[in-house]
């Protein structure tokens, strides 16, 4: 059985294929009644969820952002509910990460045409429509070519953080980032958290700075998985969230919206804090 609650999806405006429109009706249809939209770095999909979620009296769309963050060896992401998104120095920084992620997806096409598999960089933005440009785009591309058969492979191969295609990209600290969408009344979470090294130590930062929740219910996560995050998450006194991170690329790992065994509780408890800090307002009930 699915969960009531997603706090973790993608829309076309960053890396998924749906529309914000189409996603908030295929969430609705599958018994989603609570959903988070969380593009990458962005929030300009956030007005045509909101005017969709219209549609369902019964839905609530939490406003929200994904934001990459880097760590010795590693890449943090942070995921922000209830932010205040036409904050304008909030937005002059997450234009500034979009450029950023631009020019590292130019740096990796012309890698990937080094290693003999060249792609049209017009492509690749092409792909990503009005959506900011990121790695499944670059995935997508090579698909086409037919030089990967799934988008899994492609980062498999080339495009992850060890991957020969790979490039830096300016990123702030997981502390800074906490503190920026604290900035503008955002409820922080830590995203995909199993295979980050030092959790606890990360954990003890974030909490410090801010954190309020992390992802438990995620994806492809075992009942082992979930075990072990649930008893971190009790230690740090933090809200064991999650979401299926859909964005519609398909993949064995890849879950529809609600496909998770998140619990009511943790997310009726995010809730009841935003009430408490004035910024439930943001979210359509």
């Amino acid at each position: 059985m699915g969960s009531r609650a997603d706090l973790h999806t993608h829309s076309n405006y960053s890396d998924g294929v749906l529309t914000p429109q189409e996603l908030i009706y295929l969430a609705q249809k599958r018994g989603v009644r609570i959903l988070a939209l969380t593009d990458h770095d962005i929030t300009d999909g956030l007005p045509e969820a909101f005017h969709a979620a219209k549609a369902y009296p019964e839905f609530t769309l939490i406003p929200g952002v994904e934001m990459s963050t880097d760590v010795p060896g590693n890449e943090v992401h942070i995921l922000g509910y209830f932010i205040d998104s036409e904050d304008e120095e909030f937005q002059a920084e997450l234009a500034r990460m979009r450029q950023s992620r631009l020019h590292r997806g130019c740096q990796m096409v012309e890698k990937l045409g080094e290693l003999g598999m060249p792609l049209s960089w017009a492509r690749v933005q092409e792909i990503a429509g009005v959506g900011a440009v990121g790695r499944p785009h670059i995935a997508q591309a090579m698909m086409e070519k037919g030089y990967v058969s799934s988008i899994n492979q492609a980062f498999n191969l080339y495009l992850s953080r060890n991957g020969p295609a790979y490039v830096e990209r300016e990123k702030k600290r997981p502390e800074e980032v906490v503190e920026l969408l604290r900035g503008v009344g955002g409820l922080c979470a830590l995203a995909h958290p199993r295979e980050l090294g030092e959790l606890e130590k990360l954990l003890a930062n974030l909490k410090r700075a801010g954190l309020i929740g992390m992802e438990v219910y995620y994806q492809d996560y075992s009942p082992v998985d979930i075990e072990r995050l649930l008893a971190l998450a009790r230690k740090f006194d933090l809200l064991p969230l999650g979401g299926s991170d859909y964005h519609g690329l398909g993949g064995p790992q890849q879950r529809e919206p609600g496909d998770i065994p998140l619990p009511d509780e943790p997310v009726l408890g995010l809730l009841e804090m935003a009430q408490q800090n004035g910024v439930a307002q943001r979210a359509l009930t």
